[in-house]
């Protein structure tokens, strides 16, 4: 029987943000500087493989991707190792916190995998130190480096890794074709005070509901990094809409790093003005618990609202697709327990119209006084 983990809680986990435990050398920052990268980070496939043949992992079909040839390819590959110690107890530890899954893949950056060993990455520190509520001090891959490269060697990951390096350079070329990163990266600065410096994705075929991204900031330079299932095409949808469907969940996991710094700025005004949290999350929907406070609920709603804007801009003049784009997010955030997402929506787009040329963030003002009244 599968296992419904995630629903709403991989929601909740698209907004995570750590705690800051990077070191980024002028080498790097002048390396990475205006990039927005796709990658399939070899230690965070081994991982996240690892962590897919658990018996936590397969019977949950909504953390890791179980369709497709890949899977297939994974399975025949490494489930004959999946009574190995190592996998034993990362499968106890998914069972005892699946935030564990993060801690692990989210931590991948800090070492490279050379012959079957673990360098370490003296950029990264311990990037994913922190998720909600629970924080952790020791990176598990440095606890567990021994037990992670025996399993490497013996099951040939750098063989595997290897042979499927045309199938990895299809979804990295899918990604810079239909995910539009840099006209979001692009409209985004343009419309909010926020700057970032770089941009990098992180993608498996094996990452389904559990997306997460996490921002940097050191030395002067701040990168954002996120961590996203392939680009998806689904059937019954026209070619505009899953362009937007699929630019829709990267661009909610950027705009995170923008609507967020004005909110801290009115964070007091804003818990004030949505201090009746039942007037905006219905509280008996799964996943409501995790937006305790009118801030979390009121830049959940922005999340959502600004793609919508974005995406007035990009398709003007299509209205059916428009249309299409405003049914289909109101009605998720309403199934998600946002109950005034079409009002929230529509307040925030009458206000950018009547103010086409501020940056959004000279909009808080007002939407926050609109929230006040409801």
């Amino acid at each position: 029987m599968k296992i419904k983990f995630l629903s709403a809680f991989a929601l909740l986990l698209s907004i995570t943000t750590f705690a800051q435990k990077v070191n980024f050398s002028n080498e790097f920052k002048k390396e990475n500087q205006g990039k927005a990268t796709i990658e399939i980070n070899e230690v965070k496939e081994l991982l996240i493989i690892m962590l897919s043949i658990t018996d936590f992992g397969l019977q949950n079909d909504d953390m890791f991707e179980q369709k497709g040839d890949y899977y297939q390819r994974v399975l025949k590959q490494y489930k004959p190792y999946k009574d190995e110690s190592i996998i034993k107890k990362l499968d106890s530890l998914l069972t005892k916190n699946p935030l564990n899954y993060i801690f692990f893949t989210g931590n991948a950056q800090t070492y490279t995998l050379k012959n079957d060993i673990l360098i370490a990455n003296n950029n990264y520190i311990l990037p994913a130190n922190k998720v909600a509520n629970v924080k952790i001090e020791v990176n598990p891959i440095t606890t567990y480096k021994t037990e992670i490269e025996a399993f490497a060697k013996k099951s040939h990951f750098d063989d595997f890794y290897k042979s499927e390096k045309p199938f990895y350079n299809k979804i990295i070329a899918d990604y810079e074709q239909y995910s539009n990163l840099r006209n979001q990266w692009n409209w985004l600065e343009k419309n909010f005070e926020q700057k970032i410096n770089s941009y990098i994705v992180y993608t498996s075929a094996l990452i389904n509901g559990l997306n997460y991204t996490g921002g940097y900031e050191n030395n002067n330079f701040h990168l954002i990094e996120m961590v996203l299932p392939p680009i998806s095409k689904e059937k019954g949808r026209s070619e505009k809409n899953n362009e937007a469907f699929n630019t829709r969940g990267m661009f909610t996991e950027i705009n995170h790093n923008y609507i967020e710094k004005p909110s801290v700025k009115y964070k007091s005004e804003i818990n004030t003005a949505l201090k009746d949290r039942e007037k905006w999350v219905n509280t008996k929907t799964y996943g409501t618990e995790y937006y305790p406070d009118g801030f979390k609920v009121f830049n959940e709603y922005m999340t959502y609202c600004v793609f919508i804007l974005y995406a007035e801009e990009i398709y003007k003049g299509d209205e059916k697709l428009l249309q299409e784009i405003n049914n289909e997010v109101n009605a998720v955030m309403i199934e998600r327990g946002f109950i005034k997402m079409k009002e929230f929506n529509q307040e925030l787009k009458n206000l950018r119209k009547k103010n086409k040329k501020k940056k959004i963030d000279l909009l808080y003002p007002e939407l926050i006084k609109w929230c006040s009244l409801q």
